[in-house]
């Protein structure tokens, strides 16, 4: 399940993910972002928060730099581990909570992201929509 924003509108994302996103008006660049996705790799509650800074820059991104980590949070319906990390794309910088949860039938990653420039304003709908997030 994924909770967002009503300003914001879901987005084609990959099959068995969902996404929502909010998109800057005649802009190519997307404000803020909202994924969530099946775990596929090699993650795991314990290595997530050295994982998904390198996952990013082998996306391409840089500058990746981690703010903030945590392990043993509770959600909804399970535990997980997050990870808030800041790194800049070939366009534009972002920061990002990304949580890999362990649900009592599957893990899944949610990442919820926005402009660096805007995390500040952003932020609390990005942390209500993480914290409602059902693996």
């Amino acid at each position: 399940m994924l909770a967002y924003p009503t300003s914001w509108r879901r987005i084609h994302s990959d099959p068995g993910t969902a996404s929502a996103a909010l998109e800057l008006p005649r802009s190519d660049l997307i404000e803020g972002y909202l994924n969530t996705t099946p775990r596929q790799g090699e993650e795991t509650l314990e290595n997530w928060p050295t994982f998904r800074p390198e996952h990013n820059r082998e996306e391409g991104d840089s500058r990746v730099q981690v703010l903030a980590s945590g392990r043993g949070l509770h959600f909804r319906d399970g535990h997980g581990s997050c990870v808030i990390d800041r790194y800049r794309t070939p366009v534009t910088s972002y920061q990002e909570i990304a949580c890999l949860v362990q649900g009592p039938q599957r893990s899944n990653v949610i990442v919820a992201a926005a402009l660096a420039s805007r995390w500040a304003q952003d932020a609390p709908a990005l942390e209500s929509a993480v914290s409602a997030f059902v693996a």
